[in-house]
């Protein structure tokens, strides 16, 4: 891998001269405006199950797109071969697509003055210095301390290192270029269990920009089989209401179901359960969504969008209220708005919590469903419906009692976004939005 970070190192300054050269063959041709994207992959990933290595993949990606503007009409083009012949090739094709496209007015670039022009370091660039030999050596002890964990422990499917490095360079006809290098490193392990001819799967994984804030692999092994084993003797239950608390990495898709649909897409194609919904209370008054795009090594840090804008601080929601939605410029000019800097999503999500910690959560419940993984995807984004399967545990008296599955929670995401009372301390870091454990009052759970 040393070979490998020493290529991406030297990527931006190849990745900003291809940039370059598309954009001054585009204005060779007389487009109106261009913007051009360009990144290059490398990474490593080993996959061992049972002591053996069932996987081992290299890869080395590189990739540049072009989209062109002519009289409010736009044509894209893309290629993976950086010569220069092909990038020209690839130019001249978005120009002749721009001529069969329709009008659309509100195409074009982002705003001249909303590019970004400090530049950010923000410590997302950290390789690995990892060979082939030792991810293999890391995914078989990864495994092996799970199948050694608990004689419960039946069956693997295997455990999973894995390395990336990445560059993207982006530029305009604006005069905007820019460019960074970004790593990510995982360890996966996930292991079954079986007991009184029952079985269980579960999982766990780490994962970091930076290597050494990875969890040791055999702890992960370990984490795995003991999650796994909580599973058994997973029982049914009768048909009820009560509360609910989603796990930190299950809260966060609960949000994000809202982030989804206060989207510029979802608004102005008018598709959305929150639609409109600027001004509006859709959430208790102690919650607060925050914005920010500048956090050091974070998941989704990025000093500007992919569309070159200036990425900022800002609150999506403020004691409960919905302050913003999440823009592009394209949608914003389909809204009459200014764009928010998401071109390409929302940037590093903070849902701040209380003190709580998930033990005095259970505790504070009193008797209700812990949500550990949700299954299928019955979650209709327009109505705001909202039911899906669930495996977790069941609590009475403020404590676990035993595992549950074969159970459905459902609701209205409105009508329940406005029963959570309670998120606690326990942020998960290993996604671009931060939750911690999420208690909502009360969710109608299907049962036997």
């Amino acid at each position: 891998m040393a070979e490998i970070a020493k290529r991406v190192s030297m990527g931006r300054e190849e990745l900003e001269k291809i940039v370059s050269l598309a954009l001054d063959e585009a204005r060779s041709l007389g487009v109106d405006q261009a913007e051009v994207a360009a990144s290059q992959d490398m990474g490593l990933s080993a996959t061992a199950r049972l002591g053996d290595v069932e996987n081992l993949e290299f890869t080395n990606d590189r990739g540049m797109g072009i989209t062109v503007y002519k009289n409010s009409r736009k044509g894209n083009a893309s290629t993976s071969d950086m010569s220069s012949a092909a990038i020209r090739e690839a130019v001249a094709k978005a120009c002749s697509f721009a001529m069969l496209t329709a009008e659309d007015a509100h195409s074009g670039l982002a705003d001249a003055g909303r590019m970004a022009t400090e530049i950010k370091d923000l410590e997302l660039d950290h390789p690995w210095e990892i060979d082939a030999n030792l991810a293999i050596a890391l995914a078989i002890g990864c495994e092996n301390a799970a199948l050694a964990t608990d004689k419960r422990i039946s069956n693997s499917e295997g455990a999973t290192v894995g390395t990336n490095r990445g560059t993207r360079a982006y530029g305009n006809t604006h005069g905007f270029i820019g460019s960074y290098s970004k790593t990510s490193h995982s360890i996966a392990c996930a292991v079954l269990a079986e007991e009184d001819g029952a079985m269980q799967r579960d999982y766990h994984y780490t994962s970091s920009r930076v290597p050494g804030e990875l969890q040791d692999a055999a702890a992960v092994g370990v984490l795995a089989a003991e999650k796994t084993v909580n599973r058994l003797g997973a029982r049914k239950i009768k048909t009820t209401t009560a509360p609910v608390l989603f796990i930190p990495e299950l809260a966060r898709g609960f949000i994000g179901h809202a982030i989804g649909a206060i989207a510029g897409g979802a608004q102005y194609r008018r598709s959305s359960f929150l639609l409109d919904a600027v001004g509006e209370k859709i959430f208790p008054k102690f919650v607060q969504i925050q914005e920010r795009p500048h956090i050091p090594r974070a998941t989704a840090s990025r000093w500007y969008d992919s569309e070159g804008v200036a990425t900022y601080d800002r609150d999506i929601v403020t004691d409960g209220e919905l302050r913003s939605y999440v823009l592009s410029s394209y949608s914003a000019r389909r809204l009459g708005l200014e764009t928010t800097a998401n071109a390409g999503g929302a940037q590093n999500l903070l849902i701040p919590g209380s003190d709580t910690n998930l033990k005095q959560l259970i505790a504070d419940m009193g008797t209700g469903l812990i949500v550990e993984e949700l299954i299928g995807q019955g979650v209709n984004t327009v109505t705001g419906d909202y039911s899906r399967g669930v495996v977790g545990h069941w609590v009475e008296n403020g404590e676990i009692q035993f595992a549950v599955h074969e159970v459905t929670i459902a609701g209205n995401l409105r009508d329940l976004y406005q029963r959570i009372v309670a998120i606690g301390n326990d942020q998960d870091l290993r996604g671009g939005m931060r939750c911690g454990s999420l208690l909502v009052e009360e969710m109608t759970i299907a049962g036997a």
